[in-house]
């Protein structure tokens, strides 16, 4: 068997700028410009420090890949998106979830189950495990809404690498910078100093600083340190 790689590599004056004769690593000039962004809540009442709708929205979907890989229901295949809706109350100047509004979940299956007992199957085995009975007041409950979804992954349709932005982030509740985070080498900082800003934001909620907050920071190419 032979191979053909048909990838090239970076442009060298990309890679002249990154190093700019800078002989130590933490010296290395950012990969590209950009604005990163992190984010985080105690609204969950927990150490993940993430908001309710993405945290929630991340479990349905990790409970769908554990019933896929234990067999447990077995007409379900790989492909699957979720989302969470939620209303909240103004305390003060914060805002404190009240109850879940709507579930939507959308999930690839054998062609020979049907719509009654997928949706059933999913509100009991998925939703009613994964989210508090206690937010399910009034909730709409979207389960497949399109009806058949057998053809899933690339072939069925386009979503790949640099596709899902906001959910490698907060689900919405933070402004994105714009690009992805995979694909790319560690130069690159939309990775790294999202993770970065996560940090900051993340540290500043567990000290009791704030309920809330957004770091924003920004790079311009070659240069160390953010600009803000």
């Amino acid at each position: 068997m032979e191979v053909f790689c048909r990838i090239p590599c970076q442009s060298q004056e990309i890679t002249d700028a990154i190093r700019n004769k800078k002989e130590k690593a933490e010296d290395l000039g950012a990969g590209d410009q950009g604005m990163m962004f992190g984010y985080a809540t105690d609204e969950a009442g927990d150490d993940s420090y993430h908001p309710l709708t993405h945290l929630y929205a991340s479990q349905l979907a990790h409970r769908l890949q554990v019933l896929r890989k234990s067999g447990e229901i077995p007409w379900l295949r790989p492909d699957c998106k979720t989302q969470v809706t939620m209303k909240y109350k103004t305390e003060g100047a914060n805002i404190t979830p009240v109850s879940i509004k709507n579930v939507l979940i959308s999930t690839q299956h054998d062609p020979d189950v049907s719509m009654e007992e997928l949706r059933a199957t999913l509100k009991e085995q998925v939703i009613d495990v994964v989210l508090p009975s206690a937010y399910l007041v009034d909730t709409e409950f979207f389960i497949n809404p399109s009806g058949s979804f057998v053809s899933g992954g690339p072939e069925a349709d386009a979503g790949l690498t640099g596709r899902k932005i906001i959910v490698d982030t907060y689900g919405g509740w933070s402004p994105h910078g714009g690009g992805a985070f995979s694909g790319k080498d560690p130069s690159k900082i939309d990775r790294t100093a999202s993770y970065y800003a996560r940090y900051v934001a993340k540290s500043l909620v567990a000290a009791g600083l704030a309920r809330r907050v957004l770091i924003e920071i920004a790079y311009a190419i070659s240069v160390s340190d953010p600009l803000c």
